[in-house]
């Protein structure tokens, strides 16, 4: 991460100067020193992390169901029959990876966003992959979270490619503090993972509007696939999705976090996954470094009444929005 940075702005000395995380920064100064090791199951998990944002009244993606052992894999297909569309994934995943999504199934034929399709036995074998632990953190045997596919809300045509945004924010001590939506592309495939190659859209944390896009940590203004200026992506409901973010401080006890959420369009705003190490690319998105930020919200402290997670947001957006860095 920190090499692909540095060809971004030429020299170490720049990234100093931008305030450039690197891995190893985070490692230590952050996840380290404010992320209790034992609270990690509560979000690399998936069924747990539904079960406690469920709890503090947060909206998630609807369980379908979960395949736990390989003599259940081919329950899958009764499972899903009353279900149009749903989502493959493994409860201990990371990065994106071994998730399936399907559009739409017939007669045991199934259809992925970019219109492949794929038979029983496809969607057995993933499932299979899935137990064994070869999606997962570790490599360690895990299950099978089958969900209800998000409709995203029609405000962000164009912004994503077969597949469903997600908006990416980084909270510090219950502070939001930068963020960014992830708009799937042909190259990811439908997923929302930068990594495979989907779009990361810079947002102002003040506003939802954004501030800038890169693909593969290249700039772009339009979006691969569809055209779509990306500039005029400006993300709605942004005040209830940066609380809902910023409570995930209460759900967890994790200090330093990433916060997935997505807008689905019939129910909103809704938690689709926590991360106690999440990424740094988003500094790319933004085109500006996490550590002034983090190190402003250190500086504060923790005071006997501690802030509201909706004044935690009024604060960082007053901090941390364009109007007030620019």
């Amino acid at each position: 991460m920190l090499s692909r940075l540095t060809s971004r702005f030429t020299t170490p000395g720049k990234l100093r100067h931008k305030g450039i995380m690197g891995m190893n920064q985070r490692n230590h100064s952050y996840i380290g020193r404010y992320n209790d090791r034992s609270k990690y199951p509560l979000v690399d998990d998936k069924l747990k992390t539904k079960i406690i944002a469920e709890a503090a009244g947060a909206t998630v993606p609807k369980l379908i169901g979960v395949i736990r052992n390989q003599a259940d894999v081919r329950s899958i297909h009764d499972i899903v029959k009353d279900w149009p569309g749903f989502v493959i994934k493994p409860a201990q995943g990371s990065g994106g990876k071994g998730i399936l999504v399907i559009t739409s199934h017939k007669d045991g034929v199934y259809t992925k966003p970019s219109g492949a399709t794929i038979g029983k036995e496809d969607v057995e074998r993933h499932i299979s992959n899935a137990l064994a632990g070869l999606f997962s953190l570790g490599g360690k045997n895990d299950v099978a979270v089958v969900e209800n596919l998000i409709k995203f809300d029609d405000c962000f045509e164009g912004f994503s490619y077969e597949g469903v945004p997600d908006v990416r924010i980084i909270v510090f001590k219950g502070y939001p503090v930068m963020a960014m939506m992830r708009c799937s592309t042909a190259a990811s495939d439908g997923k929302a993972n930068l990594h495979q190659g989907a779009v990361g859209v810079g947002l102002d944390i003040a506003t939802g509007k954004a501030i800038r896009a890169v693909q593969f940590d290249q700039p772009i203004t339009h979006h691969p696939d569809t055209g779509k200026d990306l500039a005029t992506l400006q993300v709605p409901h942004w005040e209830r999705l940066l609380v809902l973010a910023s409570s995930a401080w209460e759900m967890t006890g994790l200090g330093y976090m990433g916060t997935d959420m997505v807008l689905d369009k019939e129910e909103g705003p809704m938690v689709l996954e926590l991360n106690a190490r999440p990424g740094l690319a988003i500094q790319i998105a933004n085109g500006a470094g996490l550590l002034p930020r983090l190190q402003h919200i250190e500086t504060l402290g923790m005071p006997a009444n501690y802030p509201t997670p909706e004044q935690r947001v009024a604060y960082s957006a007053k901090q941390f929005g364009a109007k007030a860095l620019f």
